[in-house]
């Protein structure tokens, strides 16, 4: 009996079948229902049937350049499964209770058994963090190694990343790299050890999104809060809104262009995606680190301006159709004067920017203010970073949708 197996516990007078998951201690078994939920039984209690053996090899762990090869089948499609850690790849800490995260891919792989049969699988680790200690730098590493993956040959690149600042590294693989294959990130809300984890299915979900016929980037994440389906967001228009629901992500703007549905595996899309192409992948990874993104709120003078003086590129997140405070258009000015690229996105999460409007508006446009749409506002943030280090007009750049993260228009959607 392994982790992994398939196993029927009775106990007393109850009776659970799922799969067998690794546990912490020797004195007790922890088997994985089919609703999703984990249940914890006294071995010395229990009796166990194990229904079907896992016969699935991971392969040894990673050597030392953070990659392994694990088991292939030739029969299957190849998936590159990349860690930068998060609660997908975290687990309890019981020395303080804390969650860490300090699985590699394989462990990954160990504690998801049903990511078994679907694919063959490459296991790298980019980085180990926690998504709150992402930088651009990582997303540089991360984008080298997606692009090195698919040029190996991989038939889709699955990232395991941190839910917090997930919406931002799927921009940035978004802009920074041209794929003919899918690149599909997911995370967990809800780490391993809880009854309500959603590792599995995400994870599942993203490696069947991984294998369909499409090359886009995607965040693949619970659609409502049953374990029924999983949504597929285009990496740029993706928002995390709320802290700690499975179906936390959300498409802003539009429905999410697709789902996985959890039973049989099935892809679908609603809307229009790039297809599966042949060629080779191309990278334009570098990014400018010299970028702000700053929120107007009411009541702050022009003198919040002072602490991005001198910067190559400013993101404002205005009210409404993108507005501030009349006193900052003048100190804007001088900004886009000496140099600085200045964009304007909105504090709203639907919609999109038009400074025609009203006076404030115009006068922000004259000063030499570009409109972003409806670019988010995250995601113009990353978007003027990869713009600034690759386009020839980088303002021209942020007024037309280069990564499917500026909708030609905005239209209201239940």
């Amino acid at each position: 009996m392994n982790p992994g197996d398939r196993v029927r516990v009775d106990r007393d007078a109850a009776s659970y079948e799922g799969v067998l998951m690794p546990s912490t201690t020797d004195d007790h078994l922890v088997v994985k229902l089919d609703g999703g939920y984990n249940v914890g039984v006294d071995r010395a209690d229990a009796d166990v049937d194990v229904l079907e053996a896992d016969t699935y090899d991971v392969g040894e762990p990673g050597d030392a350049d953070g990659t392994s090869e694990i088991t292939f089948d030739d029969e299957l499609p190849t998936v590159a499964l990349i860690s930068t850690g998060g609660t997908i790849a975290s687990t309890v800490d019981y020395r303080t209770g804390a969650v860490t995260a300090q699985f590699d891919a394989e462990d990954v792989l160990r504690a998801v058994p049903e990511l078994a049969g679907r694919a063959n699988y490459r296991g790298r680790v980019v980085a180990n963090i926690l998504s709150e200690n992402m930088t651009p730098d990582v997303w540089v590493d991360l984008a080298a190694a997606v692009h090195e993956e698919i040029d190996r040959g991989a038939d889709g690149v699955v990232v395991m990343h941190g839910t917090d600042t997930m919406q931002y590294t799927a921009s940035a693989l978004s802009f920074t790299l041209d794929t003919p294959v899918p690149v599909v990130f997911t995370g967990s809300q809800r780490s391993a050890d809880r009854p309500s984890s959603d590792n599995v299915m995400n994870a599942v979900c993203a490696v069947e999104a991984a294998t369909a016929d499409h090359s886009e980037v995607l965040v693949c994440m619970h659609a409502d809060a049953s374990d029924d389906r999983c949504a597929l967001h285009r990496g740029t228009r993706v928002r995390k809104n709320h802290t700690s629901r499975r179906d936390a992500f959300e498409t802003v703007g539009a429905e999410p262009v697709g789902e996985v549905a959890w039973e049989s595996g099935e892809v679908s899309f609603r809307r229009p995606v790039a297809a599966r192409g042949e060629g080779d992948p191309a990278i334009e990874a570098d990014l400018e680190r010299d970028v702000e993104l700053l929120k107007f709120v009411p009541g702050t003078g022009p003198s919040a301006l002072e602490a991005v003086a001198g910067a190559e590129g400013l993101v404002l997140e205005g009210t409404g159709l993108g507005h501030v405070d009349t006193a900052w258009v003048d100190r804007i000015e001088e900004l886009v004067d000496d140099g600085t690229t200045v964009a304007m996105t909105s504090q709203c999460l639907e919609g999109r920017v038009c400074d025609r409007v009203y006076d404030t508006g115009r006068d922000l446009l004259s000063a030499g203010v570009v409109e972003a749409g409806d670019t988010l506002p995250e995601t113009a943030y990353v978007k003027l970073m990869w713009a600034l280090a690759n386009a020839d007009d980088p303002a021209a750049t942020m007024r037309r949708s280069v990564a499917g993260e500026l909708q030609e228009r905005s239209v209201p959607w239940t």
